[in-house]
């Protein structure tokens, strides 16, 4: 193939999820359809504005993102997050109205990352600075949030702030029978009275 055609090729198979025939089927696309390239082109060179929030962590295109700068919202309460892409799941819910910390990434003694890799001494600084009054954890529910889980609480302990974890649980839709027993027994200790 000539070279611009290798090279977008190329680029895209770097990218998760996919792989050379799925890239093949976009560039050819592309080529076909010179607006849908144009397009792209233009949202790819927008992704330019976007970094990180100074408060949070999140996508910004601004210091500081949408959340942070709403007054509405409830100042006393950080959900902790390990993604800025998790943070629109959680917003989808319409269940939380507080703000977010996006940590970056999980303690993961196998990857080398540390507690130092992680945001975790901007959490820290917040909830001293900021009159947090809970921290809800909203990690993964494997090994690394669960020691990443662990490390924040006895950081966050001395300062007396409230720390909480969203409840572990079986999906809607799906038979107990399905579950695992960890996931069983999380959604027995996150079980809320009706």
């Amino acid at each position: 193939m000539i070279p611009p055609i290798e090279n977008l090729l190329s680029a895209l198979v770097k990218l998760p999820g996919i792989g050379r025939r799925s890239a093949e089927r976009v560039v050819f696309y592309l080529l076909a359809k010179p607006a849908a390239a144009a397009a792209l082109q233009q949202a790819l060179a927008e992704l330019s504005r976007v970094k990180r929030c100074q408060r949070c962590g999140n996508f910004a295109v601004e210091t500081l993102c949408s959340i942070c700068e709403d007054a509405g919202r409830d100042q006393t309460t950080i959900c902790v997050v390990a993604h800025p892409w998790e943070i629109p799941l959680l917003e989808k819910t319409g269940a939380y109205q507080g703000l977010y910390h996006v940590l970056g990434g999980l303690i993961s003694p196998a990857r080398k990352v540390g507690p130092e890799d992680l945001g975790l001494e901007r959490l820290v600084e917040r909830v001293r600075t900021e009159g947090t009054q809970e921290v809800i954890l909203a990690l993964e529910s494997k090994a690394e949030g669960d020691l990443t889980a662990m490390y924040i609480l006895r950081q966050l302990k001395p300062l007396g702030v409230r720390v909480s974890q969203i409840a572990q649980g079986v999906p809607v839709g799906r038979d107990l029978e399905s579950a695992d027993e960890l996931t069983l027994g999380r959604a027995l200790k996150g079980r809320t009275t009706l």
